[in-house]
């Protein structure tokens, strides 16, 4: 599986933001370090950015450290466009990061939600956790 072109899903992100160590973390530096790009729609990056910005979050990272995460993560990402499709997961919410990866020619989706990864491969496109993404991507 090639490391170009991936979605991540908020939840990894997430974790990658209040954990510096771990698969989460591990996976956007797998994807930084081969030179891969990182998918968002203006939808999934409101998304992370509503949800990261929670007060709940103080107690693991200060909010300047969480905005600070967000410009670097904008900086290095490719955006495209969805049109709010309905594409059938039992999450309604998660169509728009099967939507981000369909649009953006994804080579992979990861994520840590159930609904999105029972539907793998989705179009084509394999969803894999954090874990399964790191074992495809580990040096021989």
């Amino acid at each position: 599986m090639r490391v170009e072109r991936v979605v991540v899903d908020t939840n990894v992100l997430i974790s990658a933001a209040l954990r510096p160590k771990g698969p989460p973390r591990a996976v956007i530096d797998t994807i930084r370090t081969a030179n891969g790009v990182l998918l968002f729609s203006n939808e999934s990056f409101h998304e992370l950015q509503s949800r990261l910005l929670r007060a709940k979050f103080d107690r693991y990272v200060g909010q300047e450290g969480r905005v600070l995460y967000l410009v670097q993560i904008k900086a290095v990402s490719e955006w495209v466009s969805i049109t709010g499709a309905k594409l059938g997961c039992r999450d309604p919410d998660a169509d728009k990061i099967l939507e981000t990866a369909l649009m953006g020619d994804a080579d992979c989706l990861v994520t840590g939600d159930r609904d999105l990864l029972e539907m793998s491969p989705f179009s084509g496109i394999p969803i894999v956790n954090p874990v399964a993404f790191l074992e495809l991507h580990s040096p021989a």
